[in-house]
């Protein structure tokens, strides 16, 4: 397909059409299809996720890392360290304007449709903490009784 005067116009004024705009800027300025593991800005701030990224690097050593730059670096260094281990490029990207929650992608850049990319959800923690204040509740008010 032979590009016109307008593409070329087109292009300068409104920079070059991309795929998946959307679902770039919530990747990191990758895509889903190539993504092997994402974190959130909670998951990296809590330092969440390094053993699952390094089997992740195990497995895909081709791979490249991506840091928002919407986070502090600070949260970044354990990341960054098992990465220049590994031999894994990484870089950091601003998305200006894209309000998402991804801190950290690791990609390829081909498409692996990987079903499961970010970290399991601990539910079992989210139950000792509501268990907890009854209990201590309960056994203060047995306490008041017992006198």
């Amino acid at each position: 397909m032979k590009k016109d005067i307008d593409d070329y116009l087109n292009e300068g004024i409104y920079g070059i059409k991309e795929t998946k705009a959307t679902e770039r800027k919530e990747y990191l300025g990758t895509l889903r299809e190539r993504t092997i593991l994402a974190l959130t800005e909670g998951e990296v701030v809590q330092q969440k996720g390094l053993k699952q990224l390094e089997e992740a690097m195990k497995s895909h050593p081709d791979a490249c890392l991506r840091f928002s730059g919407e986070v502090t670096m600070r949260f970044f260094k354990p990341y960054k360290t098992l990465a220049s281990s590994r031999h894994i490029p990484y870089t950091s990207v601003t998305n200006q304007g894209a309000d998402v929650d991804i801190a950290l992608v690791l990609h390829v850049d081909h498409a692996i449709d990987k079903p499961d990319i970010f970290l399991p959800e601990e539910k079992e923690k989210a139950t000792e903490i509501t268990e907890k204040p009854e209990h201590s509740l309960t056994s203060a008010l047995k306490n008041i009784f017992k006198r």
